[in-house]
């Protein structure tokens, strides 16, 4: 499995790549902060809801800190996900590298 720190994944985005970004944290960790454009399956969630997703898609896989999402990405992995990516450092790492005025929790 790929990982990105956030400064490579916002890069990425920038020139034009669109991958799914899919956030494994609770709803409440949610509502205090998310990346634009992610789509929220808390992790205990992802087995009775992964076929929402596209297993051709690139998938990047979001949590707090990077535990979680490497987790949700190696499972995608097993059922047969081609291209998942982990976002190394998770929203924390974000919200220091990339975009300072995100809430912290």
């Amino acid at each position: 499995m790929r990982q990105f720190r956030p400064l490579e994944l916002a890069a990425y985005i920038e020139t034009g790549h669109t991958p799914v970004l899919l956030d494994v944290r609770e709803p409440w960790e949610w509502n205090l902060c998310r990346l634009p454009g992610a789509v929220l399956i808390p992790m205990h969630e992802l087995p009775a809801r992964v076929a929402e997703l596209n297993k051709q898609a690139e998938t990047v896989v979001i949590c707090h800190h990077g535990v979680r999402s490497f987790h949700a990405a190696r499972y995608l992995e097993t059922v047969g996900f081609d291209d998942v990516i982990n976002l190394s450092g998770g929203v924390a790492a974000w919200a220091d590298e990339v975009d300072p005025a995100m809430p912290r929790y």
